[in-house]
């Protein structure tokens, strides 16, 4: 195996949005909690035991679990919550490498002398976060970042699993084949026509085996993952492959003004975040679900690197166009953009002729307006009035 001598925490947060409400609202606590009325954002493990799950429509929620308590989203307090979580981070290791706003990676082999060993460090961990921000978390503690973040997943809600080290495939070939990284709904069921239903199961094939049945990359990856070959180390300070933003659109029917409007918002922001983080984007990527919970990507790259907000929104908005039809026929309930394929962004030529300034220009003075006043001191006309959707916190870029 793979493996690294260096004990690794995956530590994350136990259904994170509705325990900031559980924790705000003492009358929440032990009772059946979903965020957000449309679409389902977070629902409380009393919640989920009736069969709601993130993402589902509201209507279909409150039938499952027609008592629970259905709260609307408070992301300012979400992401205060994600700080102050990564402060008990941060004030445990050095070495964080956080995955989102409710998870993370750390690194805790150099603390043996000093704080004793994961297994200690963990439960230490797991009780400041209670203590300095009243939130329940569940930790994994593994020699591979894979095998951690399986531990924490076999362990919530609101519990701590180590994987003793020469263990770890005792622990991990008798888990079902979904526990595997990337094996969603879709390769499930693939590997079940398989009669692949543990991932023993899937180690006891040979790479080709596995190559044969589901392609080339997956075989490879799935292969390495049951077999704990994970090499990587938790990388702190790494800069983000790719910058988004999302947003839930309920389940009422959207016109194409509407998506546009909110297509124009979200490009808006990640295009103002990838000048901050002096980047510059080649790819632009779109993100759909569907009402009937089936989900698509579209992507479009540009031939020059770019910074611009409005190259970056005509190539977004040519793919909305694309998939009109899909929207049409399936009724949407997310819609998201991401940036990728990014380098680092170079400062702008003065040499250039003044016309190909502009856009450039005119991006640099309205940042510098919502610098000083706000995000929202500045907008677009078409989105006066019009209810964007619920935009969700992420971690800095």
């Amino acid at each position: 195996m793979f493996v690294s001598a260096t004990p690794i925490l995956h530590a994350d947060l136990d259904a994170f949005y509705a325990s900031v409400e559980q924790r705000d609202d003492p009358s929440l606590r032990g009772r059946p909690v979903i965020v957000g009325g449309g679409v389902v954002l977070a629902a409380s493990y009393e919640a989920k035991a009736f069969g709601v799950r993130t993402a589902m429509g509201g209507a279909a929620a409150r039938r499952l679990c027609p008592h629970a308590v259905v709260v609307p989203p408070r992301m300012a307090a979400y992401s205060a919550a994600s700080k102050a979580v990564f402060e008990v981070f941060r004030d445990t290791t050095p070495l964080v490498e956080g995955l989102s706003i409710d998870e993370a990676f750390l690194d805790v082999g150099g603390l043996h002398r000093i704080a004793g060993p994961p297994e200690v460090i963990a439960a230490r961990l797991r009780a400041a976060v209670l203590e300095r921000v009243g939130l329940p978390i569940t930790v994994g503690v593994a020699r591979t970042k894979f095998l951690a973040k399986v531990a924490s997943g076999v362990a919530k809600p609101d519990g701590l699993l180590v994987v003793p080290a020469g263990h770890e495939l005792e622990f991990l070939h008798p888990l079902p084949v979904e526990r595997l990284w990337g094996v969603g709904e879709v390769t499930a069921a693939k590997l079940h026509g398989l009669g692949l239903r543990t991932v023993g199961e899937v180690a006891a094939l040979g790479e080709a085996a596995l190559v044969s049945m589901i392609g080339r990359a997956a075989g490879r990856h799935l292969h390495a993952l049951a077999h704990n070959h994970d090499p990587r180390p938790v990388q702190t300070g790494r800069r983000r492959r790719s910058i988004g933003s999302q947003r839930a659109l309920g389940r009422r029917e959207r016109t194409r003004d509407d998506l546009d409007a909110v297509l124009a918002s979200l490009v808006d922001g990640i295009a103002r975040r990838l000048r901050t983080a002096h980047r510059a984007c080649r790819t632009v990527v779109l993100r759909l679900r569907f009402a009937d919970f089936s989900r698509a990507t579209r992507s479009h790259t540009i031939g020059t690197p770019t910074t611009e907000t409005e190259v970056l929104l005509a190539a977004a908005r040519d793919l909305l166009g694309g998939v009109m039809p899909l929207i049409t026929g399936r009724g949407i309930t997310l819609l998201g953009v991401s940036l990728t394929n990014l380098q680092d962004d170079a400062p702008m030529q003065m040499a250039l002729p003044f016309e190909e300034q502009k856009p450039a220009a005119l991006d640099a003075a309205l940042d510098h307006v919502r610098d000083r006043f706000g995000s929202r001191s500045v907008t677009r006309a078409a989105l006066l009035g019009r209810d964007p959707g619920i935009s969700v916190p992420l971690l800095p870029d």
